[in-house]
């Protein structure tokens, strides 16, 4: 079972779940975590995340209040960090309420959701299951922006479990070597890239007007490519 922990707290949580599992309940699996060698300040565990830390996913915080305009935010590792910086620049410059998670595996959220699909489909005479995925994001409107360290497949592999458009953000490219704020600059997983993603987003909704773009994209440093 493959986690990838933001904070400290997570990692205590998944460890402890790891060796209930093989030790005292002993299932059949084993446990893999991902560290990073990035060191940045550890907050407290929000109440009641546990089982979301567990399962895949948690809300960390919640969107600023009085922002009628609403967007889900994915992070995972440090790239968390990025996503609630892009959750301020949201708030602060163009008046969107972003609601932020922390994603510890997509490939647990990944398993159950085809668990729950397999059964839907094998027993079309019950009530269907929903995977925890959706679950979760009930009563959170709002498109979803997920960034990662890892490649877009990573976050896209949950994509057609959320049940409403999302834009996956990741490192898909190998042999650069430089800082890590131009790092994620040159990969767009930084958090000028992660909001205007959002912006995009919502643009395609209708929810903010076209222009909002190209203002957000001069605002945010946004380098159009060729």
């Amino acid at each position: 079972r493959a986690y990838d922990p933001a904070f400290a707290y997570e990692l205590a949580v998944i460890i402890r779940e790891g060796l209930e599992a093989m030790v005292h309940r002993q299932e059949d699996c084993f446990y893999y975590l991902t560290l990073y060698n990035e060191n940045y300040p550890q907050p407290p565990m929000p109440a009641g995340a546990e089982e979301g830390i567990r399962k895949g996913m948690y809300l960390f915080r919640s969107a600023p209040e009085g922002l009628p305009v609403r967007v889900q935010l994915f992070g995972s590792g440090p790239i968390l960090r990025e996503v609630l910086r892009a959750q301020e620049v949201l708030a602060e410059r163009f008046g969107v309420g972003a609601e932020v998670w922390s994603v510890t595996s997509y490939q647990q959220l990944r398993q159950e959701a085809l668990e729950c699909e397999r059964w839907n489909r094998l027993h079309p005479d019950q009530q269907p299951r929903i995977p925890y995925v959706a679950q979760a994001l009930e009563g959170h409107p709002g498109p979803i922006v997920a960034a990662t360290d890892y490649i877009t497949a990573l976050p896209d592999m949950v994509a057609r479990f959320v049940g409403r458009p999302m834009v996956p953000l990741g490192t898909d490219g190998y042999g650069l070597s430089d800082t890590r704020q131009a790092l994620r600059r040159h990969f767009q997983v930084d958090a000028e890239h992660v909001a205007y993603a959002a912006l995009w987003q919502l643009a395609q909704q209708g929810f903010v007007e076209p222009q909002v773009l190209t203002q957000a994209s001069a605002s945010l440093g946004i380098e159009v490519w060729s």
